[in-house]
């Protein structure tokens, strides 16, 4: 994911001791080098005299998401419990943070996330984030899988999407029989793939799909993104599939990204980790051609480089994702 796709998020937070600035920086490292968000925090900005106020201003402003992290210190002078010398970092931003709320009480929760970090509690969220009626986000551990549910509010993709309404059975219009039966993707030709690519089972989160479309370079990744092109000659409405990571997968911490394009235009990408697939629904109607792509971010290319990685006893990030079993519904 490029700078330019991903995210900006901010994270704001107080100095209550030195352990607690340092896991709120390996926090940040974290989601930054192993997620790819455009995230942004106070202790990587000290190389140079900075006005402080204008600079937490900016990225308040600007910052798709901003991470509250929850603790004692911050929670006390975000509530306006401690005096005025005190954590003036803090309540300066909390104070921006509760008048945006005021103003947009809708957009802002969306925007404005707690976060209770391994160790801490739900009670140490500032009130004003109403820590017990509204969404939290309680991180276990620095994993992919430990922060499904805080990359969700992120990336708008849940793990569990609202499936579309089927028509309703009692209409004297539903049709029933051969016409209305579901189309492997991956059964029709194959205009176009790419090297990597097969067709064939896979076995994601513990269930088995037998008409899948697999990417698992076994050497070297030959491209960049895995892709396979299919005709649907305007014939459905709608096509979903699962999409993770593949159980035997050999590196459990990586994430696939996977995108449907409809007659060429792209539909939201969609992430995934080991057990932690999700799910694509796209409609598809009046659709001619539609394209498969999926790819891990960190993968490397070069044949020559993965060679030298190997002999090293080093990964080159290969990629073990799969579409399970996408599924064509015919049109009416």
């Amino acid at each position: 994911m490029s700078d330019r796709e991903a995210p900006r998020v901010f994270i704001t937070y107080s100095h209550d001791t030195l352990a607690h600035k340092e896991q709120v920086r390996a926090f940040a490292t974290f989601l930054r080098v192993e997620v790819g968000l455009d995230v942004h925090l106070d202790q990587w900005y000290d190389s140079r005299r900075l006005d402080w106020s204008a600079w937490a201003i900016d990225h308040l402003t600007n910052a798709d998401f901003i991470l509250v992290i929850a603790s004692p210190e911050y929670k006390r002078r975000a509530d306006g419990a401690a005096p005025p010398d005190e954590g003036r970092g803090a309540q300066f931003e909390s104070a921006i943070i509760r008048d945006n709320l005021t103003k947009n009480l809708r957009g802002e929760t969306a925007r404005v996330l707690p976060v209770v970090l391994p160790g801490r509690s739900v009670d140490e969220i500032p009130v004003f984030l109403h820590a017990h009626s509204t969404t939290r986000y309680e991180i276990e551990e620095f994993t992919v899988a430990g922060v499904t549910p805080l990359l969700a509010a992120i990336t708008g993709h849940g793990q569990y999407p609202l499936p579309e309404r089927g028509e309703f059975i009692g209409s004297p219009h539903h049709a029933v029989g051969p016409q209305r039966r579901a189309v492997l993707l991956a059964s029709l030709p194959w205009l176009g793939r790419s090297a990597d690519l097969r067709h064939g089972s896979a076995k994601i989160d513990d269930r088995h799909y037998g008409d899948s479309v697999v990417l698992r370079p076994s050497l070297f990744a030959s491209d960049a993104k895995g892709f396979v092109e299919f005709d649907l000659g305007r014939r459905y409405r709608r096509l979903s599939s699962v999409v993770g990571v593949l159980d035997d997968a050999t590196e459990a911490k990586q994430v696939g990204y996977f995108r449907v394009f409809v007659d060429g235009s792209p539909e939201p990408e969609v992430g995934a980790a080991l057990g932690r697939p999700g799910l694509v629904d796209v409609d598809v109607t009046g659709v001619l051609r539609v394209r498969l792509e999926m790819y891990r971010a960190d993968v490397v290319r070069s044949s020559l480089m993965a060679g030298v990685l190997a002999a090293g006893g080093r990964s080159a990030n290969l990629p073990e994702l799969a579409w399970g079993n996408p599924t064509l519904t015919p049109v009416s």
